[in-house]
């Protein structure tokens, strides 16, 4: 590794869904193994746990966030919500599973960055507003730091057309490798930052 300047590894988990796994990509392509990559080159002694689960919601990570939160887990990023956006599940459900996940992170001890997410008006405008609002209202109850949406990276590099021509897999909902590239420049910085943290 380069230079750190940490004394020792920090671990982070990486609790989220097929974004996080890394679905239709090469191991080596995925978004973990970029993640940690980038924080090496950017002088953090890391290791980075993928636990992302294809298709998992809300209630999944919440039914793992125990045996993630092993005695070695430092950090823990939480990027959930789109499959139960995609199944049309209440929100006020999927608010309460995840206010549970990021309560066992703060009971273990453990900062949390929390990754949002912005959906469609697919089931509506009351919908949208309610699952929106989500990922700001835990970002505050809890004090954690809120990175936006997953794809924030992508969003800023192009218009939404040329981001999806460019950066995503044919489904157009998975990211291909260029796009994990661009995803994880622009995360990189606010992780570095949560480790920072563990610091002070």
């Amino acid at each position: 590794m380069s230079s750190t300047a940490w004394a020792e590894p920090v671990t982070i988990a990486a609790l989220g869904d097929s974004l996080t796994q890394g679905y239709g990509l090469a191991a080596e392509d995925g978004f973990v193994p970029q993640l940690q990559s980038w924080l090496t080159d950017n002088g953090a002694d890391v290791i980075v746990i993928n636990a992302g689960v294809s298709g998992d919601t809300t209630a999944g990570g919440l039914a793992r966030v125990d045996w993630t939160l092993t005695p070695d887990v430092d950090a823990m990023i939480v990027a959930l919500g789109g499959n139960d956006f995609l199944r049309g599940l209440d929100p006020a459900v999927s608010h309460e599973n995840l206010r549970a996940v990021l309560t066992k992170a703060r009971d273990a001890g453990v900062p949390v960055l929390l990754v949002g997410l912005e959906v469609s008006t697919n089931y509506g405008e009351d919908y949208k507003t309610a699952f929106d609002a989500i990922y700001p209202a835990l970002a505050e109850e809890f004090g954690v730091p809120l990175y936006p949406t997953f794809f924030e990276g992508l969003v800023k590099a192009r218009t939404a057309s040329e981001a999806r021509a460019a950066y995503m897999q044919a489904d157009g909902l998975h990211p291909n490798p260029a796009g994990v590239i661009v995803i994880v420049a622009d995360m990189g910085p606010v992780v570095l930052d949560l480790i920072a943290g563990l610091e002070n």
